[in-house]
């Protein structure tokens, strides 16, 4: 069930939460060869994982980052928030970019015996991972599965790295700053010890599983429809959830702007929606998205006069 007023997240909670459902980002250093730094930055794509609040990355081994790290060790990390499925395409058309984590800081090569205790972590998360899909209830197990092929959780996409992790160097970012950038291009600056990641989560590494099933999903999608009629007494014609979070979920809806005698005019806008409390894991999350759907179902009924 949802509060009677929307708590917004802090800055350092949306960081908390993209880190911590995201599994690759892009990396950047300064460009370097034997004479030098270059004062020029270069980018690629990376894998990381996070072990006590620190991002640890993958690199692999051909990557010019690791010539550039010898030079110098100043980097950053830029870290996007997770958009499955259909989501990708409207933002694309309302030009809206998904928003993201800026990480400043510096990169230190692991050494072998070191580098073993961070893969031997990333295969504990794996496996945990799959118990837990394993074990979940049947109303989870069937929202996860209504995802697309191409969503997974967090340890899906991680776990081929388990086999080519010879193939790759691990380095630790150790972080000097962070700035959570919104979809419209707005920086904000977050104090460093606000933002660090719990050791464990057991929610947000299915968060792109658990968004794309309910957006795959016309029955889902109608319940966030009936959402904004009643908490925010708000008509949506079409809507999808946009981010999951311990403490409730945003949705991105399509509402009515204003009136013609030739036409209605929509817009996209966002409706923030809040637990009573936190959902402390997956389980917990899709049993309180369903109390919240049979409330307002509930709801209905007796403004109608059918309850």
């Amino acid at each position: 069930m949802a509060k009677s007023k929307a708590v917004a997240l802090t800055f350092a909670e949306r960081c908390k939460n993209i880190v911590a459902v995201n599994w690759q980002a892009h990396l950047n250093t300064i460009k370097a060869d034997a004479k030098g730094s270059k004062q020029e930055i270069y980018t690629s794509k990376v894998h990381y994982i996070s072990k006590r609040g620190k991002p640890y990355i993958w690199v692999q081994e051909s990557d010019l980052h690791n010539m550039n790290a010898i030079i110098d060790e100043r980097a950053s990390l830029s870290v996007s928030s997770i958009i499955p499925g259909p989501l990708t395409q409207l933002l694309k058309s309302l030009k809206k970019f998904p928003a993201r984590v800026a990480l400043t800081g510096d990169i230190k090569l692991i050494e072998d015996d070191k580098a073993q205790v961070v893969v031997e972590s990333l295969a504990k998360s794996v496996v945990s991972e799959h118990e837990t899909v394993d074990q979940s209830s049947y109303s989870v197990s069937s929202l996860l599965s209504a995802a697309g092929t191409s969503c997974g959780s967090r340890s899906e996409h991680l776990q081929w790295l388990l086999k080519e992790n010879s193939n790759y160097n691990i380095y630790k970012f150790n972080i000097r700053s962070c700035s959570y950038l919104d979809g419209n291009g707005g920086a904000h600056d977050v104090e460093l010890n606000e933002v660090e990641v719990p050791k464990v989560d057991r929610l947000l590494p299915f968060s792109e599983k658990i968004i794309d099933g309910i957006n795959q999903s016309q029955a889902r999608r109608r319940a966030l429809m009936l959402f904004c009629l009643e908490y925010y007494n708000t008509m949506a014609r079409d809507a999808f959830i946009l981010s999951i979070d311990h403490k409730g979920f945003d949705i991105l809806a399509k509402v009515t702007e204003g009136v013609t005698s030739s036409s209605v005019n929509y817009r996209w806008k966002e409706f923030r929606f809040t637990f009573k409390e936190e959902a402390q894991d997956m389980e917990a999350f899709c049993n309180m998205l369903v109390e919240l759907e049979e409330e307002a179902l509930r709801r209905v009924k007796t403004y109608s006069g059918l309850g």
